[in-house]
């Protein structure tokens, strides 16, 4: 009778040894799931909910390209990323820090939580897709070459084995690293800096996206734009970090309410116009 009563109180035990273990086992499966859950939400600093919360949009944009973003001479930033920019915080009800990048740190700027969206002429492409989550278009682009008047660049084949200017980080540089790779390019950080190279003849053209090329040609009449399109048709995007998908949703509903009310035709005729030449139309640029 004894044996048979301790063999019944072992096999009791035993089973609210397993119950607890199993309890254990639950509860922590539930923190290690609430742990997991709360780091990817701390993680993600730019939600909707936070950017309100925080009470500011912070938007990375160029400073010295004209007529997309740059500082003016009464140290005000101006250009079509950043009349966008400021349009976006209104209707989120926040106020806008603008945050300066070059072409090569846009992506490290939003995988730090430096800034929430990239406004900074940011061309989409199948590479930077996986690293980033790109919005609605709100502009047209694609690759052109602009060179001296009185020495002329007009086609490709002139640019083998001579030096090319490009900034990193751009689809310039992309393209003529993987379609064109005859070519030598001289690359550098900043579109001030390329610009200078060009007209110190540290190559014989620079390559660039073609919009801001006719502009820049038009305030340096020495220069042209030889090569007016290169490669595929490219579209510029706003940028937000991948997985952000509060920021990502409502920036897609955004760019379509302003393309509806005629913002971006209002932009273009603000900011791109008087800095192109007759080449360029509206409809070379904005998306209706």
């Amino acid at each position: 009778m004894k044996k048979n009563s301790l063999k019944g109180l072992l096999t009791l035990l035993g089973l609210v040894l397993l119950l607890i273990g199993g309890l254990a086992g639950c509860g922590n499966q539930h923190r290690s799931s609430t742990s997991n859950s709360s780091s990817t939400a701390n993680r993600n600093q730019s939600t909707v909910a936070k950017i309100k919360k925080r009470g500011t949009l912070r938007v990375a944009v160029f400073g010295d390209l004209p007529p997309y973003g740059w500082v003016n001479s009464a140290g005000k930033r101006v250009g079509y990323d950043v009349t966008l920019a400021r349009r976006l915080a209104k209707d989120l009800g926040v106020n806008l820090k603008f945050v300066q990048v070059n072409a090569n740190n846009r992506v490290d700027a939003l995988n730090a939580n430096k800034v929430d969206i990239v406004l900074a002429n940011f061309t989409v492409t199948s590479a930077r897709k996986k690293v980033v989550a790109f919005a609605k278009p709100y502009m047209k682009v694609s690759v052109g070459v602009i060179s001296p008047k009185n020495k002329p660049i007009t086609k490709v084949s002139q640019l083998v084995g001579q030096n090319l200017i490009v900034t990193k980080g751009t689809t310039a540089e992309n393209y003529f690293t993987t379609k064109q790779t005859n070519v030598n390019l001289l690359k550098f950080d900043s579109k001030t800096q390329q610009f200078n190279a060009l007209k110190n003849k540290r190559g014989i053209a620079l390559a660039d996206d073609n919009s801001y090329l006719y502009a820049w040609v038009k305030n340096n009449p020495k220069y042209t734009v030889g090569i007016k399109s290169i490669g595929p048709k490219q579209y510029i995007s706003p940028a937000v970090k991948k997985g952000n998908h509060s920021l990502l949703k409502w920036t897609n509903h955004e760019i379509t309410t302003l393309t509806q009310a005629g913002f971006f035709k209002t932009d273009y005729t603000q900011q791109l116009q008087p800095y192109f030449g007759k080449e360029v139309k509206a409809s070379d640029i904005i998306i209706n």
